[in-house]
């Protein structure tokens, strides 16, 4: 269900309040939630349809089902869920296999949270095949922990992966730090009781207690994290 998992850890390495930082991926860490819209527009229009594109905010950060399910029912595309899956998990690893580029701030922060020995997990909707190649590109020698929406009885926008992820590194999910591109997945950590960042990429995302909302993920770093932290 997961990738490698360290000895439990309840605090960082210095004794910060901030136990551990929880990442989304796509649109977070990897720029690739426009190549899931383009993914989805070339598989309908093999099966004769066109997406609007007011639906692009409506299917962005949520789980394989429930975008591929809503995107069925608005086109009235011939196709069953599990095979229209299967084409669009298809689909994006070919993409993915031509280009991945990390969204600005992305090599920094992950470097700077494994040199300060900061347990980090790594939390996606995406199914597992997918984590595991664009893995490769982020590096998994970053990540203590990887939870992928197909191995949790429910995906983003419950709670359900990111108290996983907690859980997974001995961490109270209040002194847990998350960075999140979608109000999805914003939800998500919030309903886990996670102090949330939010950096939106596709819809705009307000500011709430509890929430920061910034520009770019180069706005993130250890002291702003740990700040956050210390502010709850």
């Amino acid at each position: 269900m997961t990738s490698t998992v360290p000895a439990p850890l309840t605090r960082t390495a210095d004794g910060s309040a901030l136990q551990a930082v929880l990442l989304d991926m796509d649109g977070t860490l990897v720029d690739t939630e426009g190549f899931w819209w383009d993914v989805e527009v070339e598989v309908f229009a093999g099966l004769g349809h066109t997406l609007d594109d007011s639906w692009r905010h409506v299917v962005v950060g949520g789980p394989m089902t429930r975008s591929a399910g809503f995107l069925i029912e608005a086109t009235g595309a011939d196709i069953a869920l599990p095979e229209l899956t299967v084409l669009l998990n298809q689909g994006f690893e070919d993409r993915i296999g031509r280009s991945l580029p990390l969204m600005p701030g992305a090599t920094r922060l992950l470097a700077e949270l494994s040199a300060h020995r900061i347990p980090t997990a790594l939390v996606s909707a995406s199914h597992r095949r997918i984590i595991d190649r664009v893995l490769d590109s982020l590096g998994p020698r970053h990540f203590a922990l990887t939870v992928a929406g197909d191995e949790v009885p429910r995906t983003k926008p419950h709670p359900d992966p990111y108290l996983f992820a907690a859980a997974g590194l001995s961490a109270d999910p209040a002194r847990c730090a998350v960075v999140e591109d979608t109000a999805t997945g914003v939800a998500a950590a919030e309903a886990a009781g996670c102090q949330v960042v939010a950096v939106p990429s596709v819809a705009p995302i307000p500011p709430a207690p509890g929430r920061t909302v910034v520009g770019s993920l180069e706005d993130v770093d250890l002291p702003f994290l740990r700040g956050l932290i210390a502010l709850r």
